[in-house]
């Protein structure tokens, strides 16, 4: 364990910042791309419950490791272990360039846009200076953009939330875990009353039931399927939070484990509720065409009238909320083990008086308010969730190779099912992340290449540092 983190975080608070990392504002308007890509209920069920099942393979994984290496950074610690420090990097690199950032930025332009619900000033059509537009174009065959660069009314409320909790974070670890708790339990207790609400009552209009036959022929059915986990993964995204805090949690060696499968699996559940009391109260055609894609707000204006619709939207601020304060607490710890490491700015080393890596929190802060500013929640998509599945893809393989090359090493949780759960995660991602170069090469080729520029960076950090011993080169 890092000195000077203190283990304040138990197995409620644990699970509930999975939880609360989970359910952000993918599954209130997720289903809607779903529908659109797949045309059918049948489709938009059975891409929940292959994310579903993917998600809790990737977690039994995820549990083995965690319990054996309880520190902070997590993943990073992992491929440490297994790959060396190059792939650490990498890891570490992507986290802070795309993913990590990239997610609450992405998030952060979502609130402005939902906020736009009770405040019509907040748009993303609104640009409070001229944007830089970039135009559409095309490299080695492949498409590119277009994207527009700069502040808009929503995007400027999304940079003053990640202030805002990036300064309550600053204040320690059990603040910040409290906070979460709180606003996990209300975003359940709101999804939980949607979905009751949805299943039991009948819309005063039978849903449309039959297939969705707007937008065209699609893309072939494996492609489509493929393609669209990339919304629902992106809605099970926050799992992996929890090993981030490793150094923080007591007794890692069962609460890890024990948090990261009742996390998931209260999520999960509630996600494949959810989608069944849209297709019952909505049908596949209401969900494809709800307005703005706001499928948990179409279903309560059907069921409740209007002013229900702005119930959802607060419910979907909320969650936004939990999201982004999830994001912002845990993922520093990768940064500030990566500087320890010699790996990254050397002031995001150290520890507050409170505890907590605070220059890393302030990095993380100003590179994600710089990212909100480059394009819209759908066009960051594609992006992050290609390079986040690729790094899971290589921590999940990481336990097969410390099995191989660790075997005496304490393993307080061994996954269930090896070596068969794990492979077939492995498989699953690789088929997802075919699908995502081949579909949707806009923002994943521009992501793998983000990754591979982290090659010569690591280079040059570990050539100026002077820490990369001979046995580490790789």
């Amino acid at each position: 364990m890092t000195r000077g983190y203190r283990r304040e975080v138990g197995l409620f608070s644990a699970t509930m910042l999975i939880a609360g990392c989970m359910i952000g504002s993918g599954i209130f308007v997720v289903p809607s791309e779903i529908v659109q890509v797949g045309h059918s209920g049948a489709f938009l069920l059975l891409t929940w419950g292959f994310t579903g099942v993917l998600t809790l393979m990737g977690v039994l994984a995820f549990g083995e490791l965690a319990a054996m290496f309880p520190e902070a950074g997590g993943p990073y610690v992992y491929l440490k272990e297994a790959f060396g420090r190059r792939v650490a990097f990498l890891f570490g690199w992507t986290t802070f360039a795309i993913i990590e950032c990239g997610s609450i930025a992405a998030v952060a332009s979502a609130f402005g846009y939902v906020l736009g619900t009770f405040l019509p000033g907040f748009s993303d059509a609104r640009w409070l200076l001229p944007p830089v537009r970039i135009p559409g174009m095309h490299l080695l065959g492949l498409p590119l953009g277009p994207w527009a660069l700069g502040l808009t009314s929503a995007r400027a409320a999304g940079l003053v939330l990640v202030a805002a909790l990036t300064w309550l974070n600053l204040q320690g670890i059990r603040l910040g875990a409290r906070f979460q708790s709180v606003i996990t339990l209300a975003k359940v207790g709101a999804l939980t009353g949607l979905i009751l609400l949805g299943l039991l009552m009948s819309p005063a209009h039978a849903p449309l039931a039959g297939p969705y036959t707007g937008g065209g022929p699609g893309l072939p059915l494996l492609a489509a399927f493929l393609v669209a986990q990339v919304g629902s993964l992106f809605a099970t995204n926050g799992w992996n939070y929890l090993p981030y805090i490793g150094g923080e949690v007591r007794d890692p060696g069962r609460t890890l484990p024990r948090a990261l499968s009742l996390g998931v699996a209260l999520v999960v559940g509630l996600y494949l509720l959810a989608n069944l009391a849209y297709l019952h109260v909505l049908g596949p055609v209401g969900i494809a065409t709800a307005p703005a894609g706001r499928v948990a707000t179409e279903t309560l204006r059907t069921l409740l009238g209007p002013r229900a619709g702005l119930l959802m939207a607060a419910a979907i601020l909320v969650s936004m909320v939990g999201y982004m304060n999830g994001a912002i607490l845990s993922s520093p710890r990768i940064y500030q083990a990566m500087a320890a490491d010699g790996l990254f700015f050397r002031s995001a080393s150290r520890l507050s008086a409170k505890g907590v890596p605070a220059a890393a929190l302030a990095f993380q802060a100003l590179w994600t308010c710089l990212l909100a500013l480059s394009g819209t929640y759908g066009q960051l998509l594609d992006f992050i969730i290609f390079a986040e599945l690729l790094f899971f893809v290589l921590t999940v393989a990481a336990v097969f190779v410390l099995r191989r090359t660790r075997p005496g090493h304490p393993r307080p949780y061994r996954t269930w099912g090896y070596p068969f759960t794990p492979a077939l995660y492995v498989a699953g991602c690789c088929a997802v992340l075919a699908g995502l170069l081949l579909y949707r090469p806009s923002y994943t080729w521009p992501g793998l290449v983000l990754v591979l520029i982290g090659l010569p960076i690591y280079e040059r950090v570990s050539w100026t540092e002077g820490r990369k011993a001979p046995n580490e080169r790789s």
